[in-house]
């Protein structure tokens, strides 16, 4: 087995290289791992001119099981190099149909797990998701690709840091221990089904709590109005709890 960490940042040795490397550090004895800086390699998409590197990279893609994907966010977004490697990756990924629909490629099934940090505090970085969206383009690529995400690391308030805090050493060997076994298939079906019974059982239990708040104003001793009431509540809480799952819930501290 063998797993590959992809540094997209400008500093070989910065906050971002040490979460990346804590990972790897942590991966048991008998699993392989390598470490490409993308600054050392030429990344153009392939056209008229061949791209070696890109190839090169692409190769030690492919006979890796996990990929760790960790670049900074800038600007509220995925660093740049990192960005052009996914996107001279496209034609790699995925394979296109006619219509220009797109399908998984030859990595589908492999794992990855993303790795980001921002100058923002904790603080801000919890109440405005100020890395939620680097996560979500690496996501959107590699759920287009069908590789599997493992999970995602983020550090915030990196401004004056010098050094990892504790804690975040401890998420990087925690995550480091989980890559290092082989998984043939997404392991966590079990865990989304488990995920949604619980929002079902909450949310109907919130609806009823409301329904009892609502008795003095609606008539819901009559079947239908009860009815009415408790599928529009139930839609409703939901939707939000949904969007918030789908959308907005990623590791912000």
């Amino acid at each position: 087995m063998k797993v590959l960490g992809i540094l997209g940042a400008q500093d070989r040795q910065g906050i971002t290289a040490q979460l990346l490397d804590q990972v790897l550090t942590n991966v048991v004895d008998d699993v392989e791992t390598e470490t490409i800086f993308l600054e050392d390699y030429q990344i153009h998409a392939n056209g008229v001119q061949t791209n070696n590197d890109l190839n090169l990279i692409v190769a030690k893609m492919a006979a890796s099981d996990v990929w760790v994907l960790a670049a900074p966010t800038y600007w509220r977004g995925l660093a740049g190099i990192m960005k052009k490697l996914l996107d001279c990756l496209r034609p790699k990924l995925v394979y296109f149909k006619s219509n220009g629909d797109t399908i998984p490629g030859p990595f589908k099934n492999k794992h990855y797990l993303t790795i980001t940090d921002c100058y923002a505090s904790t603080l801000e970085n919890y109440l405005t998701g100020v890395t939620d969206e680097t996560f979500k383009t690496v996501d959107r690529v590699m759920s287009a690709a069908g590789v599997i995400k493992v999970g995602e690391i983020v550090c915030p308030n990196t401004l004056h840091l010098q050094n990892l805090p504790t804690p975040k050493k401890r998420l990087c060997a925690h995550y480091g221990q989980k890559i290092s076994h082989r998984t043939r298939k997404d392991d966590s079906t079990v865990k989304r089904y488990l995920q949604l019974f619980v929002m079902v059982a909450m949310m109907a239990f919130l609806t009823m709590i409301i329904q009892l708040g609502l008795k003095s104003v609606l008539p819901l001793d009559n079947f239908w109005w009860n009815y009415l009431s408790f599928t529009l509540i139930f839609f409703i809480l939901l939707a939000c709890i949904l969007h918030f799952a789908t959308y907005v819930k990623h590791r912000r501290r």
